[in-house]
């Protein structure tokens, strides 16, 4: 917020700058616009993740489309209904959308019951297949032999087949936290044991 009031100032002074006392308009009709247009070039500018203007104003008339169906059909319309109203490939239309969403962080957590939290990182799969760190795999055996079965099975499920909390607790038959309560454990025994 700081750093929008900033901008803001910074669109203030150009608009104290650039105003012209001699026309017959007053100063905030002027002023307004040149503040708003500088926080949105700061805010455009600035943004982690940048999409092309052209992008984004397809993601926008598909949105306006969107709606303009759902008033009238009372269904939500699918990409290909938008598309063809606007007369181009459902892909475009589905790549604009994707790229005008907010990032997420993997670190974000979705389900808080209390005492543990569940994130982002704890519903996604790892699907790598190789591992090249061969000297680290022999003190991760090592340790991983010191950990009980259900810690092993655990770990070894989620770290090693790639597998999500959700998919762990499914197969061994308890609830999603107490496998993230499970996983916390084991990861706290092996930093122990590691140091």
């Amino acid at each position: 917020m700081d750093d929008l009031f900033q901008v803001g100032c910074v669109g203030l002074m150009k608009a104290i700058d650039n105003f012209d006392i001699t026309l017959n308009v007053q100063f905030s009709t002027y002023a307004v616009p040149m503040i708003i247009g500088e926080i949105r070039r700061y805010l455009r500018d600035n943004n982690p993740i940048r999409v092309s203007r052209s992008v984004r104003d397809l993601a926008y008339k598909a949105l306006q489309i969107k709606e303009k169906i759902l008033k009238e059909t009372q269904k939500e319309p699918t990409v290909e209904e938008i598309a063809k109203e606007l007369k181009v490939e459902k892909e475009e239309i589905a790549f604009s959308l994707d790229a005008i969403q907010d990032p997420v962080s993997l670190q974000e957590p979705v389900y808080n019951d209390g005492a543990d939290s569940i994130y982002v990182i704890d519903q996604i799969s790892d699907t790598k297949g190789t591992d090249e760190h061969w000297a680290e795999n022999i003190t991760i055996a090592e340790i991983m032999k010191k950990l009980n079965e259900r810690e092993r099975m655990i770990i070894s499920k989620r770290f090693f087949d790639g597998r999500t909390q959700m998919e762990v607790a499914a197969e061994i038959g308890i609830s999603q936290a107490q496998v993230s309560r499970l996983e916390k454990s084991a990861i706290n025994h092996i930093k122990k044991m590691y140091e």
